[in-house]
């Protein structure tokens, strides 16, 4: 990743000498860090700091929807595929303007040491609609059987046992919101869960805020989760979240014939009403 790296810096360096963008969102490596951090660089000259490896783990796009981002100006950001996933939903939802940032697309073959589940299943490797692509060329190709894995392996299991198995895993939350933190598309400016009149989910870490909290997240993400997996990623309390996502997402596909973020041009499954919709819905 040597050649992307350089490649990178050349890149930002010239978007900030150019006032193409007014600051280069994209990962750096501090000494003896065990993955590549975040970072924003404003001066060309500081194109240096970046680097693209396998530990680029952050869905950057997350920084998009701040305002305090917004506010600096013009944004160039270093996207992987399924980062650049999730911008593709915000822009679908009109949260980011197009002409307001400046995308530099990397062709990435997969993250992690070993590689993360999620890049076995992707396929987003050439993110074509970047502004600027990066890297050889890697053919986008469909997504195995790994696509779903998670969810259709608890799928499996009797109903009384995925009960009992999801009472064990929430119980375990710590209602930290890590998990909100980490998705780019939980960008609203009050969540839910801080709205007390009325309280419509409860927030200590107990089994009942816990189910009401993990689930109404999943429901708000239905037919607009990438599949970034960030939000499993930074659970600090191994919460397979992915699954749950995994299973709205194959539902979503099923019933609509839908997969988020392939375009900002997409309509939602949930923002449409058409003619011949099987159910009426609510008039």
């Amino acid at each position: 990743n040597g050649s992307i790296t350089e490649a990178l810096r050349k890149a930002a360096s010239e978007a900030l000498s150019a006032e193409k963008a007014a600051v280069v969102i994209g990962y750096g490596r501090d000494n003896g860090a065990s993955i590549s951090a975040p970072v924003f660089i404003y001066k060309p000259e500081d194109a240096e700091q970046l680097v693209f490896d396998e530990m680029c783990y952050t869905n950057l796009a997350v920084y998009l929807p701040r305002k305090e981002i917004r506010d600096l100006g013009r944004t160039a950001i270093v996207l992987k595929g399924c980062d650049f996933k999730a911008v593709n939903v915000l822009l679908r939802e009109q949260v980011v303007k197009r002409d307001d940032v400046l995308l530099i697309g990397v062709r990435c073959g997969g993250v992690g040491e070993p590689q993360l589940k999620k890049c076995a299943a992707c396929d987003m490797h050439e993110p074509e609609g970047c502004d600027i692509i990066i890297g050889d060329r890697i053919e986008n190709i469909e997504a195995g059987p790994e696509k779903y894995a998670d969810a259709e392996a608890i799928e499996k299991m009797a109903l009384e046992e995925r009960r009992e198995f999801w009472n064990r895993q929430l119980d375990k939350c710590i209602r930290c919101y890590a998990c909100r933190q980490a998705c780019p598309l939980c960008y609203c400016k009050r969540c839910i869960v801080e709205k007390s009149t009325p309280q419509w989910i409860e927030t200590s870490p107990h089994r009942r805020g816990n189910l009401a909290w993990n689930m109404a997240r999943a429901f708000h993400l239905t037919g607009r989760c990438v599949g970034c997996g960030e939000c499993e990623r930074v659970c600090p309390m191994g919460i397979p979240l992915g699954a749950i996502n995994q299973k709205m997402a194959k539902l979503t596909e099923e019933w609509f014939k839908f997969q988020s973020g392939l375009s900002p041009d997409q309509k939602g499954p949930f923002s449409v009403w058409e003619d011949d919709d099987p159910e009426m819905g609510i008039l």
